[in-house]
């Protein structure tokens, strides 16, 4: 089969699809969890820190 015949008939050679962004990939709901829980992480790792800090200067 030829390269215009293909064309026609949609049977590429070389697929040439269209690049998915990451947002395409991966459901909305999934970026919003991984962003919460991220978050979520960062005020607990600060919370933490924070309690060693106040302990260090109480002794």
């Amino acid at each position: 089969m030829t390269e215009p015949e293909a064309q026609q008939t949609g049977q590429d050679s070389a697929p040439a699809k269209k690049k998915m962004s990451l947002e395409e990939k991966f459901p909305r709901g999934l970026w919003v969890r991984l962003i919460v829980y991220v978050a979520v992480g960062h005020l607990f790792a600060a919370f933490i820190y924070l309690l060693f800090t106040l302990g260090a200067q109480n002794q």
